[in-house]
């Protein structure tokens, strides 16, 4: 895995996207975008492309889904009802989601259902294995509450809850795709948890790394986000989804 900077995996989903685009020669898109609440608006210049998001229904998810401007539509509300009709998309971009829902491969399912034959699965998770997510599983949801303005850069949506299921992982997104009969065509590594980039980053970014040291590297320091670009092959005979 490489790391990369902070803003190359909204680049990457753009320029992803952007493939897609040139191999369905031109045709429409139908974009889902599964986090819609938390995740980096998408740059589909010169792209025909529908968008439309899902995210739960909590009050400040819902203030960031109104100000984004590449969405066409958006649903809040249970992700396990929420609608997503199967086959319907071309990309689904699942942007820093399945971290803070339970029933997260239940959710995902639900999106790979959505996708056509040959479609992207793009992903951005907060590892659940680092230090960071550790860090982030063990505080109280009330800690948390409590100090994320003095931690979180200004204008940063949250805190939300840090639920962080088995899949919520390298290791658990790659036995999840070989499980479906997905495949993983790119994975990046990166550091973009809130808590690093904010005011205390410096004392955060020392307490991940003391945890690295402490584990013997089980739960890295190096990075806190991993980045998936993910296919649905065109012919499935591994699980239909």
């Amino acid at each position: 895995m490489s790391e990369v900077r902070m803003t190359a995996a909204g680049e990457a989903f753009s320029q992803r996207i952007r493939e897609q685009w040139n191999e369905q020669l031109g045709r429409q898109l139908d974009i889902l975008v599964a986090g819609c609440g938390r995740g980096t608006p998408l740059e589909l210049d010169r792209v025909t492309a529908r968008v439309t998001g899902v995210d739960e229904d909590r009050p400040v998810l819902r203030a960031a889904t109104e100000e984004r401007s590449d969405l066409d539509s958006w649903a809040l509300g249970d992700l396990r009802s929420v609608p997503m009709l199967p086959r319907s998309y071309d990309v689904a971009c699942v942007e820093f989601l399945l971290e803070r829902i339970p029933h997260a491969e239940l959710v995902l399912d639900r999106i790979v259902n959505g996708l056509r034959p040959g479609g992207l699965l793009l992903i951005r998770i907060r590892d659940r294995d680092s230090a960071y997510g550790l860090c982030a599983r063990l505080v109280p949801g009330w800690v948390r509450r409590l100090v994320w303005r003095s931690f979180a850069p200004e204008g940063a949506v949250g805190p939300l809850p840090a639920v962080y299921e088995a899949v919520t992982s390298r290791e658990g997104m790659h036995a999840y795709c070989m499980m479906r009969g997905l495949m993983v065509a790119e994975e990046h590594a990166m550091t973009s948890g809130p808590a690093r980039l904010g005011p205390r980053g410096g004392l955060v970014s020392g307490v991940c790394r003391m945890i690295g040291r402490l584990s013997r590297g089980r739960r890295t320091a190096a990075h806190d986000e991993i980045t998936l670009v993910i296919r649905k092959p065109q012919h499935h005979f591994t699980r239909l989804l």
